[in-house]
């Protein structure tokens, strides 16, 4: 593919940044010498998502100065309506303990609309990519890219629901909602984080939720899921990355599951 939209060469740049990245955290993997550190929130962290980050924050900073940052690991830097916002490893436990489901989020958000998403699963051999106006794709170049489409299965009685684990329903008090959801789904897999996320995308899954979520963790899937024809939102409803929690669908089914899982009236 050939973006030509608004924001063609913030995706060419993205994928360059993809490039580097992974070259460093594939290298890194499955490594015997990896410290494991807990951040406040008792989450884990490594000397390879800080370098991950400092990796895209310095091709940022070589090639988009004035935009702003926002990562997972060192926070928000300028004040730029043009917002870069990053999660150097998604699925840290994964990668700690040599199970290949990680990736590297990269999103640019233009006023707080989306317009680039990135995720790059090099373990896994995928990525997945979008920008405004050009489509949603999977591939690791743009020349050798293969478009990718939300599904138009329906109801939910012939759909898939795709989910990290039960422990954040149950902290918010919302697992029995979940546990109907579940039961009005012809099937249910846990593959969990940006997995779940881009399956919906590839039209492999038709909803994926989590309870539990930060703007870093959902910023890229979303314009992906989008130019895929899907929809992501908040489990309020509300569209975008900005709630703490997420529901993505192949759209047809959005509000059919809403009505079940979501939190606009709780």
């Amino acid at each position: 593919m050939q973006p030509t939209g608004p924001y063609a060469d913030d995706l060419k740049l993205a994928m360059r940044i993809a490039d580097a990245v992974d070259k460093y955290t594939l290298k890194s993997f499955q490594g015997e010498d990896l410290t494991v550190e807990l951040k406040d929130d008792e989450t884990p962290v490594t000397a390879v998502d800080r370098e991950a980050e400092r990796i895209v924050r310095t091709l940022l900073d070589e090639e988009r100065r004035t935009d702003a940052v926002y990562g997972e690991e060192y926070g928000s830097k300028g004040g730029s309506a043009r917002q870069w916002i990053i999660d150097p490893v998604d699925g840290t436990k994964n990668y700690i303990r040599d199970i290949p489901v990680w990736a590297t989020l990269i999103a640019l958000y233009d006023d707080r609309a989306p317009a680039v998403g990135v995720v790059s699963a090099p373990a896994l051999g995928m990525r997945w990519f979008a920008a405004k106006g050009d489509g949603a794709w999977k591939g690791f170049s743009l020349r050798r890219a293969e478009r990718i489409h939300v599904s138009a299965r329906q109801p939910l009685s012939d759909a898939t629901l795709s989910y990290s684990s039960l422990s954040g329903w149950e902290e918010r008090g919302l697992l029995p909602d979940f546990l109907e959801l579940t039961r009005r789904m012809w099937r249910t897999r846990g593959f969990g984080d940006f997995l779940s996320y881009m399956m919906v995308a590839e039209g492999l899954v038709e909803v994926a939720t989590e309870p539990e979520l930060a703007l870093y963790d959902m910023a890229a899937l979303v314009p992906i899921i989008e130019e895929a024809g899907g929809v992501f939102t908040s489990l309020t409803g509300a569209p975008g990355p900005w709630g703490v929690d997420a529901i993505a669908s192949n759209g047809i089914l959005h509000e059919a599951a809403l009505e079940i899982i979501g939190t606009a009236d709780v």
